[in-house]
């Protein structure tokens, strides 16, 4: 699929934390949006059939997006399957996102996949934009930090 971005790491963390990590809304805000954005995670109901909405904000030119979605699957320290939707016209369609992880030596492997991106939308920037949202969560998920 050409509107379709996949992306895989592996982190030096439990799958149990990186499951975490995307279902805890202050956890979301601090790692989800791309450099130069912010998060403001309005909502967030994290189980099958719940939802979240959720808005970014660029930092230096203060336009906003905001965009809501139901989970689909959760499947804990395994799989997150969840839509998103904008909530401008401009952006139209449902995103399916779906979320895998699986434990290995060293800690998780990650894939992520995000199919039927609007058309606006260029799939290499939201790639890089995936890129850096992803280099914040392992900065998140990685440090063992006592007590």
């Amino acid at each position: 699929m050409g509107n379709t971005v996949r992306l895989h790491r592996v982190l030096r963390a439990p799958p149990e934390r990186v499951y975490r990590a995307f279902l805890e809304a202050p956890a979301l805000a601090k790692w989800l949006p791309p450099q130069g954005f912010t998060c403001t995670v309005h909502a967030m109901d994290a189980r099958v059939g719940g939802g979240f909405r959720m808005s970014f904000t660029n930092f230096s030119g203060g336009g906003s997006h905001s965009f809501a979605g139901t989970y689909q699957a959760l499947e804990p320290a395994a799989l997150i399957r969840y839509t998103d939707r904008f909530d401008d016209p401009q952006l139209p369609g449902e995103i399916l996102c779906t979320v895998r992880l699986r434990a290995v030596s060293c800690g998780c492997d990650l894939e992520v996949t995000q199919e039927n991106l609007p058309e606006a939308i260029p799939v290499e920037m939201c790639y890089l934009g995936w890129q850096e949202s992803l280099d914040q969560l392992r900065a998140l998920v990685e440090p063992q930090i006592p007590g």
